[in-house]
């Protein structure tokens, strides 16, 4: 594994730094909201489709690329979310009445232990997963709510580089250079 990174990139919070995991195990996601900038876009027909960021989309790629797993976990039933989470390679738990519960459940199931999870949501049913993780944050413009009930809030919105603030700090936290290409690694 690689050294920790020293110092915390500029554009980074320190603040949002501090308050992950000595060792993250996790990266929990909600979908609408927190990967889309939560307006829904439905056609005469009713298809319904999401605005979501090629940035958060790189966010996900470098968690992937440096080993770390990230989990959708999500109400909505719409096969949006399937499809993003398949584009992305991110796992995707879609269409739970109770993403609480489902939440505990699934870290039970694998063994992780609640305090070494990351969760990002951006609305009042994120309140519960918020409490059961380590590190919560929520997006910059999440409800009033769950910003008081998260350890942090994220500077940018949801859908518009929220998910890939949080990778870049789990990312520096795991003393990965934040590059896409090996050979731009400059240590």
């Amino acid at each position: 594994m690689d050294q920790p990174a020293s110092p915390i990139p500029g554009h980074l919070s320190r603040e949002l730094f501090a308050l992950l995991p000595e060792a993250p195990a996790l990266l929990v996601l909600d979908f609408d909201g927190v990967l889309t900038d939560d307006r829904v876009y439905v056609s005469e027909d009713g298809k319904e489709s999401v605005c979501c960021t090629r940035g958060d989309g790189m966010g996900t790629t470098l968690l992937r690329r440096a080993g770390f797993p990230v989990l959708v976990i999500s109400t909505e039933k719409n096969p949006v979310v399937a499809a993003r989470c398949t584009k992305l390679k991110v796992e995707c738990v879609q269409g739970v009445a109770d993403k609480t519960a489902d939440l505990r459940r699934l870290l039970q199931d694998r063994g992780i232990d609640p305090a070494r999870v990351i969760f990002v949501g951006n609305d009042v049913n994120d309140i519960g997963c918020a409490r059961i993780a380590g590190a919560s944050f929520a997006v910059a413009d999440a409800h009033p709510l769950l910003k008081l009930a998260v350890k942090g809030v994220l500077s940018h919105p949801g859908g518009r580089g929220a998910v890939r603030e949080v990778a870049e700090l789990i990312l520096t936290k795991l003393g990965h250079e934040i590059v896409y290409n090996e050979s731009d690694r400059t240590r």
